[in-house]
């Protein structure tokens, strides 16, 4: 296959990026915006080996998934890779990733329960964050950046995000172009404006701006009070030469920097940098699956990688009392709040430090009583030695949330026996048996959530047994 060469063929499947994967000849071609079973052109844009990546240019017979996208960015901005695919579909997709991962990285075959979905197919996402720079005329631009760039595609709003998105990106370019300001230019290290961020709380909005320098805000609040009844405005100032959103300066320019909100009987604070899954409504199904798995008054729940701990105090509820481990200082305070704030003090016990520091310690802490361990680590998963911990705590249960199913499948597969490490490597391990192997765990359920309709991404909750 040659490189700007066009080419013919038949999307046999998606990939985990949701892209078509075509045979031609001896090579595999990735061509995003591909449906299974549709006939495509493609003209191949990357070549390495006998792999390649293309670029769709003609569809030569319509899927019966294939649906007209809402959005008109699609295809041009990164943030959706899914919406010409029915919905249905989009949910078997996300089944099978899962289950393919499982099975080729993590060598376990499992059935995997259908994808949960929520109500909202769009306008589910409760954050809004969007780079403010400049176009190649020196324009400034907000948008999304393009598919693996850092070009912004400019938008006036986006159909994942809730209907205050478009105004609120409408006030902040008037208020730049009233106050003469620019958008930030990544080549030059040079404007004002770096980031608008923003999330809402039980219908109120924490807006922050992120800027080079402490520029005046009041005239942006101002304009804000015409279209929101309820927000609260921050500047963060970000001088660094990276891509991070936020830097260490932060200044209240409206309100008091937060709102309180309530989700499964917790009450919790949450401001401009406070983290909360994006979609509430199936945010509020994945914690009640959690809960429902692990709940009993006679159980000692431990939250490894805990954030914020509005999970860690569902547990607290839920079971004889919960231990929260979480590397962030600003989280653990958060968390240290929220138990005070939910009288949960001598319940819920918050430890700050890296998991694979803090887990012995608390584990000591819990000892003599049920325990059961949840796990919602970062996308690269678990160190390997919070796993060789878990294997050794002895916890009657175990639950894994996950937003990488590769990553998901490796430490899954470590956890059940199905991999081994040797030599530094982690490799098949051939004495693996289905029925489980002594002092591994079990695989209970394999539940994928939609917290992400219209994207390649999912959640995925996993129970494990001894």
């Amino acid at each position: 296959m040659d490189k700007n060469r066009e080419y013919k063929g038949e999307v046999l499947s998606l990939g985990s990026e949701g892209e078509g994967v075509i045979k031609w000849e001896d090579c595999t071609a990735f061509v995003p915006f591909c449906l299974v079973g549709e006939k495509v052109s493609f003209k191949a844009l990357k070549v390495s080996g006998k792999v390649a990546y293309g670029k769709l240019t003609e569809v030569h017979n319509l899927s019966p998934d294939r649906v007209e996208p809402v959005c008109p960015h699609f295809e041009k901005c990164g943030g959706c890779q899914l919406q010409h695919a029915a919905y249905s579909a989009q949910l078997d997709f996300k089944k099978q990733l899962v289950q393919n991962c499982l099975k080729k990285i993590g060598g376990l075959d499992v059935e995997v329960n259908r994808t949960v979905s929520g109500e909202k197919q769009y306008g589910y996402r409760n954050k809004l964050a969007l780079p403010v720079g400049v176009d190649g005329e020196g324009n400034t631009v907000t948008g999304f950046f393009a598919p693996r760039s850092h070009r912004i595609v400019p938008i006036n709003s986006c159909a994942l995000q809730a209907e205050w998105s478009g105004a609120l990106i409408a006030a902040l370019t008037s208020f730049m172009k009233e106050a003469g300001l620019t958008g930030y230019d990544e080549i030059n290290r040079s404007g004002d404006i770096r980031h608008l961020v923003a999330r809402e709380v039980d219908g109120s909005l924490v807006i922050t701006v992120v800027a080079t320098s402490r520029i005046n805000l009041e005239k942006f609040a101002d304009a804000l009070s015409g279209n929101f009844k309820s927000f609260t405005l921050w500047l963060n100032v970000n001088k660094a030469k990276n891509n991070v959103i936020f830097g260490k300066e932060w200044h209240i320019c409206r309100g008091e920097g937060y709102f309180t909100g309530e989700d499964e009987g917790i009450k919790f604070r949450a401001g401009a940098n406070t983290f909360l899954q994006v979609n509430d409504g199936v945010r509020k199904l994945l914690y009640r699956a959690v809960i429902d798995a692990v709940k009993d008054k006679d159980t000692v729940a431990v939250d490894l990688y805990s954030g914020g701990g509005l999970l860690t105090a569902m547990l607290a509820k839920a079971c004889r009392s919960a231990y929260g481990i979480e590397i962030v200082p600003e989280a653990v305070a958060c968390a240290d709040e929220l138990k005070e704030l939910n009288g949960l003090s001598d319940r819920m016990f918050n430890y700050c430090g890296a998991v694979e520091d803090k887990i012995d310690e608390v584990f000591a802490l819990s000892a003599g009583y049920k325990r059961a361990i949840v796990c919602d680590p970062p996308r690269k998963g678990m160190e390997r030695s919070v796993i060789k911990a878990v294997l050794a705590s002895g916890a009657d249960k175990v639950v894994l949330v996950s937003c990488n199913p590769a990553t998901l499948a490796r430490d899954l597969g470590l956890l059940c026996g199905s991999l081994r490490e040797a030599d530094g490597q982690i490799v098949k391990n051939p004495s693996y048996s289905s029925d489980g192997m002594g002092g591994y765990y079990c695989i209970t359920s394999v539940t994928p959530f939609d917290m992400f309709p219209q994207t390649k991404h999912v959640e995925t909750v996993v129970v494990l047994s001894k």
